[in-house]
């Protein structure tokens, strides 16, 4: 089950990351410790991105081939901890 978190738990680079996704562009990979790229470059905090993705701040747009990178995207956990407003 992911962590709950709220913004008052992020650091800061956890919080830069969150936000990084937020702005579109990133992908994540389809596997058990997904990887992050950020406008096709990998993130250079691997540890931050799976933290985010087993907390459930990060997720995959869709389910992908193992080791295919996708669109990633907030989940709602991920919207709130950075108070993003949920798309209609």
């Amino acid at each position: 089950m992911p962590h709950e978190s709220n913004d008052s738990d992020l650091n800061h680079r956890e919080r830069a990351t969150l936000q990084a996704v937020a702005a579109g562009g990133a992908e994540i990979t389809a596997s058990c410790e997904p990887d992050l790229f950020l406008d096709g470059l990998a993130c250079c905090d691997q540890a931050t991105a799976h933290r985010l993705a087993r907390r459930g701040l990060i997720a995959p747009a869709f389910e992908g081939k193992p080791g295919q990178r996708v669109p990633a995207v907030l989940t709602e956990a991920g919207r709130a901890a950075l108070s993003v407003p949920v798309a209609a």
